[in-house]
């Protein structure tokens, strides 16, 4: 039997080599209760591409429920408001039943969550509960309209490290790196050139408390001088969270170059998901050069 321990040992390091390289499992969020980007089925689509060509991930989604209803526009009867509130009500709880994969005990599964521009106040099953998940080690990626997401509740803001303020007209902006030693901008170079795009102002956001990858120093609208934050990373207890503010439009995700209506050239698109990538990389604690 003595002979076995050594062989059992062996065994063992091995299942657990083999484990530590085996892909992570992301939750991948798109819900809306609030504006829903046409963007978001381009982003679902890359980022699983992503997971699958890196082999660094697999992916599940929270998808939204069909069959939102409109809401009846001004002048409606009785009955198609009454008909309105039946149907909304209903498709609120099938929201609910999808997002129990953000409960503490679905979140067992998970090594991390991906909001994908989400908005709104969205009904997850246990707030607190969220937020323990991700500070006991867990990663959380937060991608453009996430920062437009539960704006009354302090804590995710804070787990976050922005909140989503106003926007301008889509412009050309040079976002600068702040470090080129991050996964998420190494392949950025000095600054990231975007042809046009969306670009979040903030609020509740403190650069002290976050590490910048992406900044500009002047306002993309009215050029004045600032700080203007653009991606971050942060540590939340032991857990990792990374946000870009990037990714309104399909031509920043998507590398087709017979994407309708293009603006950015594919080489911008190849390096905005290799932002993307090494990002989620980090969070995942696949690489620990970064703070």
């Amino acid at each position: 039997m003595k002979f076995l321990a050594p062989v059992l040992a062996a065994l063992l390091a091995v299942t657990a080599l083999h484990a530590a390289d085996a892909p992570k499992k992301l939750l991948v969020v798109t819900t809306t209760t609030g504006f829903r980007h046409s963007s978001i089925p381009t982003a679902e689509k890359i980022l699983a591409q992503l997971g699958a060509d890196s082999g660094v991930y697999t992916v599940d989604y929270v998808h939204q429920p069909p069959n939102q209803p409109i809401k009846p526009k001004p002048g409606a009867t009785d009955e198609e408001q009454s008909a309105y509130k039946i149907a909304q009500a209903a498709w609120d709880e099938s929201l609910k039943a999808a997002l129990q994969k953000l409960s503490p005990e679905s979140l067992k599964q998970y090594d991390g969550v991906v909001f994908a521009s989400t908005t709104g106040d969205l009904p997850i099953p246990d707030r607190q509960g969220f937020l323990d998940w991700i500070k006991a080690g867990h990663a959380f990626i937060g991608i453009h309209a996430a920062s437009d997401t539960f704006h009354g509740w302090p804590g995710y803001i804070d787990m976050l490290g922005g909140e989503f303020a106003h926007h301008g007209r889509q412009v050309a902006v040079d976002c600068l790196n702040q470090d080129e030693t991050s996964p998420a901008t190494a392949p950025l170079g000095k600054s990231f050139h975007i042809q046009q795009e969306e670009i979040y102002q903030f609020k509740n956001y403190d650069p002290t408390k976050v590490h910048d990858l992406l900044i500009m120093d002047k306002h993309p609208e009215t050029g004045a001088d600032g700080h203007f934050a653009v991606s971050w990373t942060k540590k939340y207890g032991a857990g990792r969270v990374f946000y870009t503010s990037l990714g309104h439009r399909e031509d920043v995700w998507d590398t087709d170059p017979a994407i309708k209506d293009r603006k950015n050239t594919v080489d911008i698109s190849k390096a905005y998901e290799q932002h993307v990538l090494g990002g989620i990389k980090w969070a995942l604690g696949q690489d620990t050069a970064t703070p």
